[in-house]
Formats: C-alpha cells, structure tokens, sequence
C-alpha cells in the first residue's frame, strides 16, 4: 500500500512538472510569431506611408497656388478650386492622355492576344526547338531597352513609321512580348490536360480550343498580366521619347503622357505655374490607380492560383 501510495504520489508529482515544460516550450514559438507579426506588420505600415504621403502632397499641391507651395508646402490648400485641372487639360494635357489612350487601346490586347498564343503553343505542343524558342523570349527580358535604342529608330525609320501610332503600337507589342509569354506559359502549363484532351476528342479544331477553351480558363492570369502591360506601356518614357517626335515642320506632335508633361514644364520657361504641373501629374497618375486599386482582387488571384493548382 505504501510503495502504490509513493507511486502515486511522485506519479502525481510528475505530471504538473511535465505539464509546465510543455507549457514554457509551447510559448516560445508563439512569442516569436508575435513579434514576427508586428515587425511586419510594422514595416507594411511604414511602406504604405512613403507611397501614400507623396501621393496625397502631390495632389493637394494641384489646389494650392505658387506662393503657397513656396510658403509651406506641407500646408493645406486655401481654395478648392477644380480651375488648375482644367487649365493643365487646355495647355495640352487632354491632347497627351488622348494620344496615349489610342496607343493603349490597340497596344495592350495586341500584346495579350500574341502572346498569350505564343505562350498556349510553348506550353501544350511538343516540338523540336521548343525551349530554345521559349529561351529566346525570355531572353527579351533580359536585355535592358537602351541597348536596342539605335536600331529599333533606324528600322521604324525604314518602315516609315516615326511619330506614328502603329509605329508605337508595334513597338510596345514587342517590347511586352517576353513578360507576357513568360507569365502565361506558366500559367497555361497549370491548367488541366484532361479539359485540353476532352476538347480535342470531342473534334474541336486547335483555334476553337485555344478561344473557347483554354482562354477561359486562363482568364485570371491573363486579366493579371493585363494590368502588369497597362501599367508598363502607360509610364513608358524612353520609347516614346525616341519613336513619338516630329520629323519636319508639318508634322504633328503626338506626344503621350510621359512626353507631354516634360513639354509642359519645358513650356512654362519663367513662368513657373506649379499647380498645372502638379495637376497635370494628378490626371496622368489617376487612371492607372483606379485600374489597379479595381482589379487589385483578380491580379493576386491571377498570381497565386499558378501556384495553388
């Protein structure tokens, strides 16, 4: 009875002990998530404010006047007048948002259309030279823009086809190509073979799979490379600034965006009108962040359902 009661007894003195080192061993890891939680946490927050506070002075300094942004340029504005933004349209900021509407509408579903077709045929068909074709277009995005200024002019030239809008379209085509074929080719490569195979047993031709099939299907991701083109063809500079100026004295300016705002500060001289600049920037930065802020759901869909499947 008394070696039971003594086993019992360091038996019940044993298990509080091992309770507690689970209990001390378990908190550890959890203390460490804490902290990790916060330093990100944290560090997301400082991010948001050194995009969201350049943003907002930039727009509020589109409603304050010259001497105010010289005073404080941290203050608020004293009149909320909308008259600065329709001034910066009439110096020839609605003609440059125009000019690269019409480059963008043609430009972007060219681009998607190409290349997600060249991607669909690198990732389903089997052939010899496949990989080396694949290489080749990511091998495009390697390559920095300015190593292919010279030549890229010269044969625009040849083509006549400078200070044009299907000179620029097809130049932005190209220069999206291997982002677009690499995005895709990765993301076709995820889809089901089955829904592929079925297709064609069933008779269907390869261009009505790839229309009616497989395009659907990759809808997410190319809604996400979608936007990625439309960001990049939208604050392109360099191309235009190379392919968009005028070759003789009848020929008109065609500038985009990114060229039309170094024009308007080019044009002030002396006159320095800082509001208009600032407006003008205003009008060239909203699109692109309603496009993004509305599909930001689909583009982190479009990028984490490839690595999901």
């Amino acid at each position: 009875m008394s070696s039971l009661t003594k086993e019992t007894a360091s038996g019940g003195g044993t298990i509080p002990k091992q309770r507690a080192v689970r209990k001390g061993g378990s908190g550890a890891p959890q203390s460490e998530g804490v902290v990790l939680n916060v330093f990100s946490h944290g560090f997301l927050a400082l991010w948001a404010l050194l995009i969201v506070l350049p943003l907002l002075w930039l727009v509020l300094s589109s409603f304050k006047t010259d001497s105010q942004i010289a005073g404080s340029a941290f203050g608020w504005p004293a009149n909320w007048s909308l008259d600065v933004f329709t001034r910066a349209w009439s110096k020839g900021i609605g003609d440059y948002f125009v000019n690269t509407v019409i480059v963008l509408v043609f430009s972007v579903p060219l681009t998607m259309l190409f290349g997600s077709m060249a991607a669909y045929v690198l990732a389903r068909y089997e052939f010899w030279g496949n990989r080396l074709l694949y290489y080749f277009f990511v091998a495009g995005a390697m390559f920095p823009v300015f190593l292919a200024l010279v030549p890229l002019f010269f044969m625009v030239k040849l083509l006549g086809m400078l200070n044009t809008y299907q000179g620029l379209i097809l130049v932005y085509v190209a220069y999206s190509m291997p982002f677009t074929v690499f995005f895709m080719h990765a993301f076709f490569r995820t889809l089901p073979t089955a829904v592929f195979e079925a297709a064609v047993l069933d008779g269907s031709s390869h261009t009505r799979t790839f229309f009616q099939v497989m395009m659907p299907m990759a809808k997410p991701g190319l809604l996400s490379v979608g936007i990625f083109n439309t960001l990049g063809q939208w604050n392109q500079f360099v191309l235009p600034t190379v392919l968009m100026q005028p070759q003789s004295g009848d020929d008109p300016e065609r500038y985009v965006l990114t060229q039309g705002l170094i024009q308007l500060q080019q044009q002030q001289g002396y006159e320095t009108d800082l509001p208009v600049l600032f407006a003008g920037v205003t009008i060239a930065m909203i699109p692109m962040l309603v496009v993004y802020l509305s599909f930001q759901r689909q583009v982190q869909a479009g990028l984490t359902s490839a690595t999901l499947k």
